[in-house]
């Protein structure tokens, strides 16, 4: 295991100790019998170091997810719902660090987590852009002028949207999450892709181009 690996696994478990964030990176280190700047070497703060962590949850799930055997002949619709199962799954599996984390993050609004998220964020919308190039590809994505340059930010949302959602689900194996997943993503590409309004707007700018 690596020295990234270690503190993260280290950071996890002082959290579920004490359910607090240590007071200092010197007195953390002390813990581990390190040295402060072996800390630095690796992460400038525990802000950082809990950005590490989520990324790795979602990286883990990500790469569980391709790795199916299906994966490469789901629609993108498909490829986002099985992404979001397998990434709530990875979730259960750090629920106690995840009910702390998330709770600190509620106090500053979901939307507005902080640099605790910012790895995961970015990977998060990285990977739905490639999603929705692939969905315009394949037409499940309808290609909107102004609007859809924010849809990564939008799906960003949705994610955080859920992760609250599971994180208060109280339901039998969380099978309340599974339906708001299906639902949410059953939703948003519903909304992405071509509707009757696009249609309408395709046939008012045709008989507007052919007026006579």
């Amino acid at each position: 295991m690596d020295k990234t690996e270690i503190l993260k696994k280290a950071y996890i478990e002082y959290l579920l100790t004490t359910g607090q964030t240590p007071v200092s990176i010197f007195i953390f280190a002390k813990k581990l019998k390190i040295s402060e700047a072996e800390f630095y070497e690796q992460y400038n703060s525990f802000e950082q170091l809990e950005s590490a962590i989520w990324l790795g949850f979602f990286e883990e799930a990500r790469q569980r997810t391709e790795a199916e055997p299906v994966y490469a002949q789901y629609s993108v619709r498909e490829k986002l719902l099985t992404f979001y199962y397998t990434w709530i799954e990875v979730l259960k599996a750090n629920r106690s660090y995840v009910l702390i984390t998330v709770g600190k993050m509620r106090g500053r609004g979901m939307r507005r987590a902080g640099r605790s998220m910012d790895g995961f964020r970015r990977a998060f919308e990285n990977f739905i852009t490639d999603l929705l190039l692939e969905g315009r590809e394949s037409r499940e994505v309808k290609q909107r002028p102004f609007v859809s340059s924010r849809y990564p930010a939008v799906f960003y949302t949705q994610a955080l949207f859920l992760l609250d959602f599971w994180v208060r689900d109280t339901s039998k194996g969380f099978e309340k999450t599974d339906t708001a997943i299906e639902k949410a993503v059953n939703t948003s590409f519903d909304l992405i892709g071509a509707s009757a309004l696009d249609s309408v707007f395709d046939l008012t700018k045709f008989l507007f181009q052919n007026r006579r």
